[in-house]
């Protein structure tokens, strides 16, 4: 008992199964067929009763035979089909799935009401009408099938992405590369502003590898942490690596374009680039820099802070610092104060498209003086 307890289907033997399976289907059939060709057609030729009964065993072992030999095409065609079919099944949404499935039945129906209307007439006319009738109901049956199953995919005629009260927090988010070497992601999954599932296109996947092999090593850095980050949302549940790609489509960013198009999801991106063709597209974009430039604190001009001075400015006497946040802050007469600290007063803020700018000016006469001279 203890060997059928251990006992593993594995690859091979799941191969031998199939191989057997197809002999046998083939080889009764051909048995069948066999016969069926001495009764109908050798037995009308044989005059002698030795040779009649020699070929009533012969033709049906023979026409086994035959299927015998004939399985193993069949199996390799068979398998090869399957594969392909596997394939571009991978690379549907579950809504061109189900829109394929519902217009494959309704032009199964409708080749079955053309059988019911139209070929009734054609196999009156005898054995030779009705072999035409089944042949041409055949040939309209693939055809309906296959056209209902092709337009039904397109049409995405059963909707299965769920929509939450939300406004639509369920759809799927497409991550591109810039998004995962940021690595912010995972603290707004954590902390409940960002919902899965996340998917990540193989191609992309591809790519950071190719960063986190490279010879550089500040891009070997980010790709490294880039794979940091995957490894994390693999453990929170909510990554799904997607084999979809395109042949036609040239560049990362038209792919992960047309990626959001066919599963009607959400692109998840940093890239300013990308985030502009998307819009042109029609594809919803979620910008994490555009979240993060949301969520910060607004600073109004008259306002006093106290900063760090780091570095000089691009103009004359001017200093930079930043806030925690990253906000850089321009003050002006600042060039003096740079290594250590000082009290601004904020003049202007300005928005732009890498995020926010403050300008701001010293606090005391005494400093800008100071710098002047």
């Amino acid at each position: 008992m203890r060997g059928f307890r251990d006992f593993r289907v594995g690859p091979n033997v799941a191969a031998a199964l199939l191989r057997l399976l197809f002999a046998i289907v083939f080889g009764v059939t051909g048995f069948l067929l066999g016969r069926e060709a001495y009764v109908h057609v050798v037995s009308l030729h044989l005059a002698s009763e030795t040779l009649q009964r020699v070929f009533t065993i012969v033709t049906p072992i023979a026409g086994a035979l035959i299927g015998v030999l004939l399985a193993p095409l069949a199996q390799t065609f068979f398998e090869d089909e399957l594969n392909a079919v596997e394939r571009n099944i991978e690379r549907l949404a579950p809504t061109e799935l189900a829109g394929g499935a519902i217009g494959l039945i309704l032009g199964l129906i409708i080749a079955f009401l053309i059988r019911s209307i139209l070929f009734e007439f054609i196999s009156s006319s005898g054995r030779a009408g009705s072999y035409i009738a089944i042949l041409l109901y055949i040939i309209i049956s693939i055809f309906v099938a296959y056209l209902g199953a092709r337009v039904g995919s397109r049409l995405h005629l059963l909707s299965l992405t769920p929509v939450s009260a939300g406004g639509g927090a369920g759809a799927p988010k497409i991550i591109d590369t810039s998004v995962i070497v940021d690595g912010r992601i995972v603290e707004i999954l954590e902390s409940g502003f960002l919902e899965g599932p996340f998917i990540l296109p193989r191609f992309i996947l591809r790519e950071l590898q190719m960063i986190a092999d490279s010879t550089d090593s500040q891009r070997r850095m980010r790709g490294r942490r880039g794979l940091e980050v995957l490894s994390r949302l693999q453990e929170l549940g909510v990554l799904e690596v997607s084999e979809r790609d395109y042949a036609d489509v040239r560049g990362a960013d038209a792919k992960l374009v047309r990626v959001a198009q066919d599963l009607g999801g959400k692109l998840l991106t940093n890239d300013y680039n990308l985030n502009r063709v998307a819009h042109v597209e029609g594809v919803s974009v979620l910008n994490v820099n555009e979240l993060a430039n949301a969520v910060k604190p607004v600073v109004l001009p008259g306002e006093e802070m106290h900063v760090q001075i780091t570095r000089e400015g691009k103009e004359p006497h001017q200093g930079v610092g930043y806030l925690d946040d990253g906000t850089m802050i321009v003050v002006e007469h600042g060039r003096r104060l740079i290594g250590g600290s000082a009290d601004v007063v904020v003049t202007s803020v300005l928005q732009t498209v890498a995020g926010r700018m403050i300008f701001a000016r010293p606090k005391t006469m005494r400093q800008v003086q100071g710098d002047a001279q």
